[in-house]
């Protein structure tokens, strides 16, 4: 019989709440447990009999996924690979760039990445100076290779707003990317420009206008994305403010999700995160 989170709370824990399983509540243990494959035995008041029992019971639903949190991340690198899976290798240098190569005895793609390159052979993506991609950098580049767009950059930009079907995503591109970058360069632009340069960006005078800062990323080559950098003017009461801006073929080359994949990325670098794997 498959134990749910009530279960577990209401027939084998103390229900006391005594935090001896490291967990603030008995029904956040069961939780854990359940969703995430917690040990059970780290409940000190389960006896030695129920805990045999409850064992077995789980690892017949863990087997079936019953009640898992699910990997978000493994789901969509898993259906990115599904997309890309019929992809012919001879045809992705002109349509998206970068060059065929033999690498460590095996023929893929060289594709520039940010200031790098990544290998692409079959479904398989590392970077060529041997640092490790993250989950969803590889999602973003499967998806930026089945997506099957070929033209190149226009040179005109819009908001991430401004494209069809953003409207779910719009937050997440707020909160989780132009919101933390403002927070961590205000009042320091000079750092911000500095990582940039290191990171190849380049500076780009004639997109400045009224911001402080136009910088110019390259993270894939069709893929170009310019961040704006509005500092703070305390005189004026602004805190400033991070815009990130999209060639208009964009969404040819990527999906809307893949988009913010990228941008969390670029966020991550700028700011030196430790990612997500």
């Amino acid at each position: 019989m498959a134990l749910s989170v009530v279960d577990l709370y209401r027939d084998v824990l103390p229900r006391t709440n005594c935090k001896d399983c490291g967990f603030p509540t008995c029904m956040a243990f069961a939780s854990k447990v359940v969703a995430e494959k917690y040990p059970l035995k780290n409940c000190p008041h389960v006896s030695a009999e129920i805990l045999e029992r409850c064992e077995k019971e789980l690892a017949e639903q863990y087997a079936q996924g019953k009640w898992l949190k699910r990997d978000l991340a493994e789901d969509a690198l898993a259906w990115a690979k599904t997309r890309a899976a019929s992809m012919k290798l001879e045809k992705l240098p002109g349509r998206i760039g970068g060059e065929i190569v033999t690498h460590h005895e095996r023929q893929g793609l060289k594709l520039p990445y940010f200031n790098g390159h990544v290998f692409i052979c079959g479904l398989d993506i590392s970077r060529m100076d041997g640092g490790e991609l993250t989950r969803w950098e590889q999602v973003f580049i499967l998806n930026h290779l089945a997506q099957g767009g070929s033209s190149d950059p226009k040179g005109r930009w819009k908001g991430f707003v401004q494209f069809p079907n953003t409207v779910s995503k719009v937050i997440t591109m707020t909160r989780q990317v132009e919101e933390p970058l403002s927070e961590r360069f205000t009042g320091k632009k000079d750092e911000l420009v500095s990582r940039s340069m290191d990171m190849g960006g380049e500076l780009v005078r004639d997109m400045e206008g009224s911001a402080d800062a136009a910088i110019l990323f390259k993270p894939l080559p069709k893929v170009p994305v310019v961040l704006l950098f509005w500092d703070r003017v305390p005189s004026e009461d602004f805190q400033g403010q991070v815009k990130l801006m999209f060639d208009e073929t964009a969404t040819e080359h990527l999906d809307i999700e893949s988009i913010v994949f990228l941008s969390e990325r670029l966020r991550q670098l700028l700011c030196d995160e430790e990612p997500k794997r």
